[in-house]
């Protein structure tokens, strides 16, 4: 009798586990909560919830902490008042503002893969650098020409009048970071190194990068 086997037994699986799952509802609601705080500026606000997303990618990886973001921008587009100053809705996405909201997501994906890379160590250096790489780096690479765009501007001048926000931007790094440090020193286990599956449980080996 020949024993047909599936191409994809021993495969590991990548699906989200209830964990998983759980943390990614946590952070999508951390970063919303940290919209209740008084914005300032005009068609694009200074807001605490870019922190939010450098901790989400910080501490729980590329893929879990940008579909964090993903989950609260979709929670806004279907008219939740989850962003700065209560705004919401379909039209947030027609604002100037966009592209900073797209550069969440690719900016806490970037955040996470840095991370990653160097569990399950987390240098203060590595994570303040992964934070401004993405964080800062990445959500003004994309939001910086849609603000251009929308605005009628040049994208000089879009970046001219962004420098307000680098200082806010930079205490922002320095809390995340330690934050994120003190996460990773009291559950060690809470992000997986990069190249592992996702959902694996606590006490599990990872093989020495």
């Amino acid at each position: 009798m020949i024993e047909h086997k599936s191409s994809t037994a021993g495969a590991p699986k990548k699906r989200l586990s209830s964990r998983d799952l759980a943390l990614v509802a946590s952070f999508a609601a951390l970063i919303a909560v940290m919209g209740l705080t008084p914005a300032f500026g005009g068609g694009v606000p200074i807001t605490l919830q870019s922190m939010g997303v450098m901790l989400a990618g910080s501490i729980l990886g590329w893929k879990r902490g940008a579909l964090s973001v993903i989950v609260l921008l979709v929670l806004v587009a279907a008219g939740l008042p989850l962003l700065s100053g209560g705004r919401g809705g379909l039209g947030v996405f027609a604002g100037p503002s966009v592209g900073y909201l797209i550069g969440w997501v690719f900016g806490a994906a970037v955040i996470g893969w840095l991370v990653q890379q160097r569990l399950p160590a987390y240098p203060l250096w590595w994570g303040g650098m992964a934070n401004v790489v993405g964080g800062i780096g990445v959500v003004y690479l994309v939001g910086i020409p849609v603000q251009a765009a929308l605005t009628d501007t040049s994208v000089l001048v879009a970046a001219t009048t962004s420098l307000v926000f680098l200082p806010g931007d930079a205490l922002k790094v320095v809390f995340a970071t330690a934050v994120a440090s003190a996460v990773h020193r009291g559950y060690p286990g809470i992000t997986a190194p990069s190249g592992t599956t996702i959902g694996r449980r606590p006490g599990e080996r990872v093989s020495p990068r």
